[in-house]
């Protein structure tokens, strides 16, 4: 199995930016792509960006391309969110996942087989 932390959420000021980070531990050898997801109340959980773990493929919604990059480290088994020019529609719930799907299509939320706990975004002044 495959465990999942995030860390590097907060309060951000619209305009501003931040960065999150999803350690993975356990079975990560079979990693095939890492994602971000987001879920604010109310609402259904949604694709933010991923990235294919052995070339580095990128794909992100739209309501996120040009302001968020996703990049991952292999060696430390790390994937990041960079968020900038956040806006309060942002506010949410963030997940890290992971999938070892061999064929998967990046932003289907059940490509993922592993997920972890969420940290939350707030975008307000």
């Amino acid at each position: 199995q495959v465990q999942l932390v995030e860390s590097g959420g907060g309060l951000v000021q619209p305009g501003g930016s931040l960065g999150l980070s999803c350690a993975a531990s356990g079975r990560t050898f079979g990693t095939s792509a890492a994602a971000w997801f987001r879920q604010a109340p109310g609402n259904e959980r949604e694709f933010v960006a991923a990235i294919t773990w052995s070339i580095g493929r990128t794909d992100y919604a739209d309501s996120v391309q040009g302001r968020f990059t996703i990049s991952r480290d292999n060696a430390n088994n790390t994937v990041y969110l960079q968020m900038n020019s956040l806006k309060p529609e942002d506010t949410a719930t963030y997940y890290c996942a992971t999938s070892s799907r061999r064929y998967l299509i990046l932003s289907h939320l059940d490509a993922y087989d592993a997920w972890g706990q969420g940290t939350q975004v707030t975008v307000s002044s």
